[in-house]
């Protein structure tokens, strides 16, 4: 019997396993019990009659109830689980479970309760094998990205989640009271990434939070979600990063599907699919004619110089249909709306990238503007220069030339599993959801 993590075995006769009861059928002579850890199921056979205290145990037990069980395990070609099954000598009820306030799953009778009725019993609803096959990936897929990191000379860093100024455009901020002044939660680590190249660090990321006080009410939005980010100096090119990309989101499904493919398949639907590289690469008034060619589909007037909302959907119908492939980066996005520390070429096109993945934008790429004078205009430009004055000194000292992405490790888990963002994350934030 393959030991799980909550098993113990205690000689050749004994084992001892812990776990919630998944199920339970109580007959007048045998009671089944389905007691679940988060490596898999057994099956505990109770032959009644025979032990008046695990009788009464058994009479007490509710669904999702903690229990250890103590006892011997039995091959058998009857149990489904595993073929083997215990026979207890002892049961020990370690929490008993008042009935559920949910439907985690559709049953006979019952409809599966909706997804924010979930969200307010998340502790309950994560027991699923779903959910917590989720978070299994998502595991495989994090370490894997470390893994493709740090095989390159990257350090991780960990960098302040308070700052004293906006890290992006200056809206959609939270603002929190600091002591006796204005402080703000971090919408993104892009201020101390650049630090660190600034540093000599060279090549740096960073899992962790991110703020954005959006009120959006989509299936991708969220105020609080975990973040993937990194920069790397000595680039010649945007185009470095974008290869830097590939290679980490390649390597990174490649495990995934290597440690829970068929799992996801079977229990999401949704094939995990290796891509191959490299990805395709498109200018985005190019996208623009070719979706209007394909599908009829015209940019609003006023809104070219950016991805509209429809066209990031119907560019993975085109990047299927053109490639036989998942992932577009887009190119030459317009000056007015990339962040001011995009650098430019001599056209004042930003040298920067969106990649696009299932129709979802999940990356904002570029290479930065290292050079001192260029970004204090550029800031100026957008009229941050005053707001930004703390972050403008990192470059007045020598910088490398370097670039960077950030990925959202939610949508990735979202999109991997073809979820919604509520359902894809631990514990949503919204701007409704504050809670648990």
């Amino acid at each position: 019997m393959e030991r799980t993590y909550a098993a113990q075995v205690r000689g050749a006769d004994e084992i001892k396993v812990c776990g919630f009861v998944e199920n339970i059928r109580n007959k007048s002579k045998m009671a089944f019990i389905v007691l679940k850890d988060i490596t898999g199921k057994v099956q505990i056979t109770v032959e009644k009659g025979e032990d008046e205290a695990l009788d009464n145990a058994v009479n007490q037990i509710t669904l999702d109830s903690v229990i250890t069980v103590i006892g011997k395990a039995v091959e058998s070609e009857y149990v489904k689980l595993g073929g083997v099954e215990i026979y207890p000598k002892q049961i020990i009820i370690e929490s008993l479970a008042a009935p559920l306030p949910i439907d985690r799953e559709a049953r006979k009778g019952h409809e599966r309760s909706s997804i924010d009725q979930r969200i307010d019993y998340r502790w309950i609803d994560l027991r699923t094998d779903a959910n917590q096959l989720m978070f299994k990936a998502q595991t495989v897929m994090i370490n894997a990205m470390r893994e493709f990191l740090l095989a390159r000379r990257f350090m991780e860093i960990h960098t302040p989640k308070l700052i004293g100024a906006a890290s992006e455009s200056g809206a959609d901020v939270f603002e929190v009271k600091y002591f006796d002044r204005k402080a703000y939660l971090a919408q993104s680590p892009q201020f101390y990434k650049q630090m660190a190249m600034a540093s000599g660090f060279e090549r740096i990321f960073e899992v962790g939070p991110v703020f954005r006080a959006e009120k959006s009410f989509t299936s991708k939005h969220t105020t609080e979600f975990s973040g993937f980010d990194l920069e790397f100096s000595y680039i010649e090119s945007f185009r470095d990063v974008m290869k830097m990309e590939e290679e980490l989101l390649t390597y990174a499904l490649a495990k995934v599907k290597e440690a829970y493919g068929e799992d996801i398949e079977r229990v999401f639907g949704v094939p995990v699919i290796v891509p191959t590289t490299p990805f395709p690469v498109i200018k985005l008034a190019d996208l623009y004619a070719e979706l209007e060619k394909e599908f009829g589909y015209k940019c609003p007037d006023g809104e070219e110089g950016d991805l509209t909302t429809e066209a990031e959907h119907l560019s993975y119908e085109w990047v299927k249909k053109k490639y036989g492939h998942e992932f577009l980066f887009i190119t030459d996005y317009s000056a007015e709306k990339r962040a001011f520390y995009h650098m430019r070429d001599e056209n004042g096109v930003p040298q920067g990238y969106d990649l696009i993945w299932r129709g979802v934008e999940i990356t904002t790429g570029a290479q930065r503007e290292h050079r001192y004078d260029v970004l204090q205009a550029q800031a100026r430009e957008k009229g941050l220069d005053e707001d930004v004055k703390f972050y403008l000194e990192f470059f007045k000292y020598g910088c490398p030339p370097h670039g960077g992405f950030g990925l959202g490790i939610d949508r990735l888990t979202m999109l991997l599993l073809g979820l919604t963002i509520k359902e894809a994350m631990f514990i949503f934030r919204g701007p409704n959801r504050l809670t648990p």
